[in-house]
């Protein structure tokens, strides 16, 4: 429910939607827009209208943006001191009824670029509904988090792969979405030869997705930067140093969506996140898998 549509109070007010203010503190803890889409789930654009409606609700402009990060007006200030009252009543409210049904600890596995941008915000809102379960987190490949789950260390893993793709029996996907090659705004980079890349290492299904597609167009490229990380291979594409593979739901100015028809690199197609748990792991572990679940449902449309 969005804070344009929300219902009336019975003072004919409108009703302010927590999620809307967990964008809206993201944003406001971050400076960024698209830092905060990540913390909460959505694509930018998505955070953008939710803001937008919000402020439209308020009458008031609550951000001052500018091209590199934005502040909060006045009127801002002190709305984010009303939203952190609000979530938290809310919070309570919720953990008052949940969190003596739930208990114990969960070990879980994430592929490094969502440990990084995705986790932390995971991590965050579970703990709150959620304090009785400790959430003990290991960062890792794919291949290495499943093998540590089937030797029972894990109890639940993130995984990344090609859509469709199952490199686990029990993996299920929850998210999917593009990727596309990203350069950098009025860069060069795309016109050297050979096509520099800066992928991760061997191992990671978009390094694998964009390889593959550049050897059935015919491309000679070279590997000009290796990293795990996205936030270090977007720092390699803002300096054009090279291309990279990115999901769409990352890029923003000055990153740019290279389209396939610039110089024929041909389509990356889809990666997904499955999430893979160990059998009848009890209550919290089934609690992390749901709210991950939850959260991921709401960046994307339907898995088809």
């Amino acid at each position: 429910m969005s804070a344009s549509n929300a219902l009336n109070s019975p003072q004919g007010l409108p009703l302010l939607d927590t999620e809307v203010l967990r964008t809206f503190v993201a944003i406001a803890e971050t400076g960024s827009f698209s830092r905060a889409a990540q913390q909460v789930f959505r694509t930018p654009s998505a955070v953008s209208m939710q803001i937008k409606r919000l402020e439209e609700m308020l009458g008031r402009a609550l951000f001052v943006r500018e091209p590199r990060q934005v502040h909060l007006t006045p009127e801002g200030e002190t709305m984010l001191g009303y939203a952190r009252q609000l979530l938290e009543l809310n919070d309570e409210a919720v953990g008052q009824f949940l969190s003596p049904q739930v208990g114990g600890t969960v070990r879980l596995g994430v592929p490094d670029d969502l440990g990084t941008r995705v986790l932390p915000g995971v991590i965050s809102q579970f703990a709150r509904n959620f304090p009785a379960v400790q959430v003990n987190v290991r960062v890792g490949r794919s291949p290495d988090l499943m093998r540590r789950l089937d030797i029972g260390e894990l109890d639940l893993a993130l995984l990344i792969a090609e859509a469709g793709d199952r490199p686990h029996a029990r993996a299920e996907p929850i998210f999917r979405e593009p990727l596309v090659w990203v350069g950098r705004e009025g860069g060069v980079a795309l016109q050297r030869t050979p096509l520099p890349l800066a992928v991760a290492d061997r191992g990671c299904a978009w390094r694998r997705m964009a390889l593959q597609a550049l050897n059935r167009s015919g491309h000679r490229y070279r590997i000009a930067y290796t990293c795990e990380h996205t936030e270090t291979q977007e720092a390699a594409i803002l300096q054009d140093i090279a291309i990279t593979p990115f999901p769409r739901g990352l890029v923003q100015s000055p990153l740019r969506v290279i389209e396939e028809s610039e110089v024929g690199l041909g389509p990356l197609g889809d990666y997904e996140v499955l999430i893979l748990r160990m059998p009848a792991r009890g209550a919290a572990v089934e609690a992390l898998a749901e709210h991950i679940e939850e959260h991921f449902g709401g960046l994307h449309s339907a898995i088809v």
